[in-house]
């Protein structure tokens, strides 16, 4: 049996299901994102079995772009949990038959507290789209199942037609990326719009040598300062940095000495920024483009504020 080519079949079934849904794609979709839009409340979303398992993916999605959003299981709603809708709400109701019999008892419950209802069905003269103020069709052709009988396409194409729901309501608010990283503070893309240098930078026990310094001594204070660098000062002023590789030069010279000045080998002018609030995602990049391992924070007069280090940034999570 050649199941590379039952997988390739079924991703173009699911492929078409979804390229027919685009093509027949209706007004209805505006009007849902101006109804959710203008509620002052949540977006709930019901539905039961493969259609509830797609509402709660759905809401989650929802939720972390900017749509205050949450799933309601229908038969929790008839038992106690309706009260979790409130008249400022707006409910969301999935069901490929629209005729699902959990989902249905909610409905006239719905209708009396006036709550406006958008309906993803396959049929517009379905029970659930009836009750509905707004209809989403969700009709397919073919399900991707040999059988014609497990929610296959019809799952996939109410997954993304969710997708593209939730994206035209964050074109609509504008949602820019800073907007998802406030919902995903602890995600990488969180980390990089969030954390500062200053949040990582070290101040304190900083290996530093005046430019007088023996070499000898100054690789002592390089070895205790577990950076791989000592930074060289002139009036406490930073005038350059002797590191790793700067040693690795000057000992490949015939007159190579210990007893050398450290000024003699130091990289002069290293790089280094004065702001310590920019971002650790764009100190990284710098450090990327210039191929270095620290990165100096002065302030306007030259002085040593702090030092940046890529293992710093990697232990954040700075990607």
């Amino acid at each position: 049996m050649n199941f590379k080519a039952i997988a390739k079949e079924v991703l173009l079934i699911e492929a078409k299901e979804l390229e027919l849904a685009a093509s027949k794609i209706s007004d209805e979709i505006e009007k849902a994102v101006k109804l959710i839009s203008s509620v002052k409340g949540k977006l709930i979303i019901t539905g039961v079995g493969k259609s509830g398992l797609v509402g709660a993916k759905m809401a989650a999605t929802l939720a972390s772009t900017g749509t205050s959003s949450f799933f309601l299981h229908p038969t929790e709603a008839m038992h106690g949990d309706l009260g979790m809708i409130g008249k400022d709400d707006i409910v969301l109701g999935i069901s490929y038959s629209g005729e699902s019999g959990e989902l249905i008892q909610i409905l006239p419950h719905l209708k009396r507290f006036n709550i406006p209802l958008i309906a993803m069905a396959r049929d517009k003269n379905s029970t659930l789209a009836s009750y509905a103020d707004v209809f989403l069709d969700i009709s397919i052709e073919k399900e991707a199942c040999p059988l014609d009988i497990a929610p296959t396409s019809s799952t996939t194409l109410t997954m993304a037609l969710g997708d593209a729901l939730a994206i035209c309501l964050m074109k609509n608010k504008n949602f820019q990326k800073e907007d998802f990283a406030s919902f995903h503070p602890g995600g990488s893309l969180g980390k990089q719009l969030f954390i500062k240098v200053d949040d990582l930078l070290r101040k304190e026990n900083l290996p530093i040598v005046s430019r007088g310094t023996i070499l000898k001594n100054a690789i002592v204070t390089m070895s205790e300062g577990r950076l791989g660098n000592a930074i060289v000062v002139d009036n406490n002023s930073v005038v350059g940095l002797l590191s790793d590789g700067d040693l690795r030069r000057a000992m490949l010279k015939d007159n190579f000495s210990l007893d050398c000045k450290v000024e003699d080998i130091m990289t002069k002018n290293p790089k280094s920024i004065k702001d310590k609030n920019i971002l650790a995602s764009d100190a990284l990049k710098i450090i990327e483009d210039f191929k270095i391992q620290l990165l100096l924070v002065l302030d306007e007069n030259e002085k040593l504020v702090g030092v940046l280090h890529i293992h710093n940034l990697i232990e954040a999570g700075i990607k």
